[in-house]
């Protein structure tokens, strides 16, 4: 792939999901591609971007997203904001008088379902008796795929405590599959997060994690994000970002709140 043909393809890729490959990913990409033509029949990179852009399915355009999405992931990934979650912010929420209510959370970017699921852990032992839901949503449909499963290899649950492992988990051969009794708090589907139809029907939420994924975006789809992330929060909720983001670079819209564990921003 030379650099220009990158460029091109660069564009696309943002103006389909907000997402933006820097120069140096370039071989990253070019493998990527490399597969999805092959899959496809194409040799020449020219012809397979323009049947890409006019694939009126949009199949070939969610098999290249999904190829170049595939995010690392596992449960109870950066405790201190999970206990910043569960000691600090659901205490709050039964101050607020959501005991009977209930409360709703939005895992934007759930890639796997990893993080989706270690919320949905977090909340029974923590709010036993407060309703809640969660909704998961990514842009990749072979992660929302595999999060639906619920199957899991040793390495994404190494840091489940034991504890919990025995009460959530079952044996499916040599791996772990997540109990009935949380998938059924979650609901998995596609959201493109530059998709302002879909960003819009998102709403009345509590809690937004969306954690190591605006670090893919450009500073421009990051406050559009923010903006959406705005409008689907009920007043008062609180959106979580990686360890190492900052709200605060992106918009002046949230409040960032220091929590004995964390750093949250809140509407």
């Amino acid at each position: 792939m030379t650099k220009a043909e990158f460029e091109r393809l660069r564009d696309y890729i943002y103006r389909e999901s907000g997402i933006y490959f820097e120069d140096n990913k370039l071989y990253y990409v070019e493998k990527r591609v490399e597969q999805q033509m092959e899959r496809y029949g194409y040799k020449d990179f020219t012809a397979y971007l323009g049947a890409l852009r006019f694939d009126k399915t949009g199949r070939m355009r969610q098999d290249l997203l999904n190829s170049l999405t595939v995010n690392e992931t596992y449960f109870f990934r950066e405790y201190d904001q999970l206990k910043c979650f569960a000691e600090e912010v659901i205490p709050l929420w039964y101050q607020d008088g959501r005991r009977h209510a209930g409360v709703k959370i939005w895992c934007a970017g759930c890639s796997s379902g990893e993080e989706a699921y270690t919320l949905a852990i977090i909340m029974q032992e923590m709010a036993p008796n407060m309703p809640y839901e969660i909704h998961a949503t990514d842009i990749n449909t072979e992660v929302l795929r595999k999060a639906q499963q619920g199957i899991y290899e040793y390495y994404a649950i190494r840091q489940v405590p034991e504890a919990y492992l025995k009460r959530y988990f079952v044996p499916v051969g040599e791996n772990y599959g997540v109990s009935s009794s949380l998938k059924r708090r979650i609901k998995f589907y596609q959201v493109n997060l530059m998709d302002d139809v879909a960003m819009q029907s998102m709403k009345c939420f509590h809690a937004i994690f969306c954690r190591n994924v605006l670090i893919y975006f450009d500073d421009l789809s990051r406050r559009r994000v923010a903006l959406h992330f705005y409008q689907a929060l009920e007043p008062g909720g609180y959106v979580f970002l990686g360890h190492s983001e900052s709200m605060s670079r992106i918009t002046t819209l949230f409040k960032p709140v220091r929590f004995k564990n964390a750093i949250i921003y809140q509407k």
